[in-house]
C-alpha cells in the first residue's frame, strides 16, 4: 500500500512539472506591409498559447514605439500534431484578426491565416530564444 502512495504521489507531482510546449518562447516576426516586424512571446494562456508584442522595430531593424505594444497578437492557438497550429494571429498592419495556420519547423515558424475568405501569408518567423 505504501509502494502505491508513493507512486500515485510521484506522478502527482510530475505532472506538475509537464514541458513546455516546443511553440513557447520569442518569436521575431517577417516584416509587415509597412517594412515593420516585432518581437511576439508566446506562452500559455489557459488551454491554449498566446504570444503578446513586446517589441516593435521599423524597416532598418531599429526598435520603435507601437501602440500595440502589449497587444496579443497570437490567441487561442493549439497544436494539431506534426508541428502544425490552428488559432488565431492579428495583424496590425492590417488591423484583421485571421484564422491562422502555423508550422513550426525547428526555429522557425511559417504563418498564414485567412479572414473571410481573404488569405494573407505572414511570412517566416524566426525564433529568437
Amino acid at each position: 500500500m505504501n509502494k502505491l502512495v508513493l507512486a500515485l504521489g510521484a506522478v502527482l507531482v510530475s505532472a506538475g512539472f509537464a514541458a513546455a510546449d516546443p511553440l513557447e518562447g520569442q518569436w521575431r516576426t517577417a516584416k509587415d506591409d509597412n517594412g515593420n516586424s516585432g518581437l511576439i512571446d508566446v506562452a500559455p494562456c489557459g488551454n491554449a498559447l498566446c504570444g503578446t508584442l513586446i517589441r516593435s522595430y521599423n524597416s532598418a531593424g531599429q526598435q520603435i514605439q507601437s501602440e500595440h505594444t502589449g497587444r496579443r497578437i497570437i490567441s487561442a492557438t493549439t497544436p494539431s500534431g506534426g508541428g502544425k497550429y490552428r488559432g488565431k494571429v492579428f495583424s496590425p498592419d492590417r488591423g484583421k484578426t485571421y484564422n491562422s495556420k502555423l508550422q513550426l519547423n525547428g526555429n522557425t515558424l511559417k504563418v498564414s491565416g485567412c479572414v473571410f475568405g481573404i488569405c494573407r501569408d505572414g511570412g517566416t518567423w524566426q525564433r529568437v530564444n
